[in-house]
């Protein structure tokens, strides 16, 4: 496994970040296809043995529990100075007024749920989930300042939204002298390139490490067009990300792949680590595959005329995903 600096900062991080998204009680929150404990365990190992040490949360995922599963595992069976653990915070975690959101009184009160739920004294990289366009942006980094100062969180992150909005809030953070945002975790891969156009660039220009959600595309770039899983049959948010004309670059992929007798998803996956502005994609985990693509994917070195390839098909696309 390789290791890099999380943008300019000094966090070391591997160069494949395990999602945890697909691990919770089921019935907890939106996904009905995630792992029971005992089976998320197994990954939680399996990373930690290839050398995986960064591990991407949230406290919505299967309403807190992917947090409880991340947490156990990680002191069962690593050092907690060794690993680097990520969660979020803005999605609505119960019934109520102020249960959602940017404000101080959510961020405050999230955190320390978090924290309780990893069962770590502090998180080291902590991320708003999206933009909350309610709440002043002061008011949400001074804010994420004060979780830093308090040693509740080691760095923060940010996650999709426009570059605008992202480039205000680093200019708000430094004009008052606090915590800057090191990260951005957006939606990239093959079928969905509109972050190329503002927010990488602001991204390389700014000196923040690029984390992608959904390299794979949810799945999509592994397999033929029509074939379905059970995630992809419940992911009602992932139904709006792609559209049928990604389908020649599904087939692109698989073209390549036969090529270089590698499987789809290592294709894929090197497509997005051959991108300099990308730090450390996430890659969630349901099989043992997914895992060992994941780590060949750092070794597989495709050519600029296979690069060529896959990108050609591409047609522009709305911004989905945050909105």
């Amino acid at each position: 496994m390789k290791y890099v600096k999380l943008g300019n900062s000094g966090l070391e991080v591997s160069k494949i970040c395990l999602g945890c998204m697909s691990f919770g009680e089921s019935g907890m929150g939106t996904h009905a296809w995630t792992l029971n404990e005992e089976t998320s365990r197994q990954f939680m190992k399996k990373s930690l043995d290839a050398g995986i040490n960064f591990f991407d949360t949230a406290n919505v995922y299967s309403l807190g529990t992917s947090e409880e599963f991340v947490g156990r595992a990680l002191r069962d069976f690593a050092l907690r100075d060794e690993v680097v653990v990520a969660t979020k915070v803005h999605g609505t975690m119960r019934k109520g007024r102020n249960a959602a959101g940017l404000s101080r009184k959510a961020i405050m009160t999230e955190v320390d749920h978090s924290l309780r739920r990893l069962g770590m004294d502090y998180i080291d990289l902590y991320q708003i989930h999206r933009f909350d366009p309610t709440t002043p942006i002061e008011e949400t980094m001074e804010a994420l300042h004060d979780v830093v100062k308090a040693g509740k969180a080691r760095y923060i992150g940010a996650s999709s939204m426009w570059a605008w909005q992202f480039s205000k809030a680093q200019y708000i953070a430094e004009q008052h002298g606090w915590t800057k945002f090191i990260s951005m975790q957006n939606h990239y891969n093959l079928l969905n390139r509109e972050e190329e156009r503002e927010m990488m660039p602001l991204c390389v220009d700014q000196g923040v490490g690029v984390i992608p959600w959904s390299p794979l595309a949810r799945g999509r770039l592994t397999r033929d067009w029509d074939n379905a899983t059970s995630r992809s049959e419940t992911d009602e948010f992932g139904k709006g990300l792609y559209k049928p004309e990604d389908q020649v670059i599904v087939e692109r992929v698989a073209e390549v792949a036969r090529e270089l007798g590698a499987p789809r998803a290592q294709v894929a996956l090197a497509w997005v680590l051959s991108k300099s502005f990308v730090t450390s994609p996430i890659v969630g985990a349901t099989k043992d595959a997914h895992i060992d693509d994941a780590i060949a994917a750092c070794e597989l070195q495709l050519s600029a005329e296979h690069i060529a390839r896959l990108e050609e098909p591409y047609t522009p696309h709305e911004s989905v995903g945050f909105l």
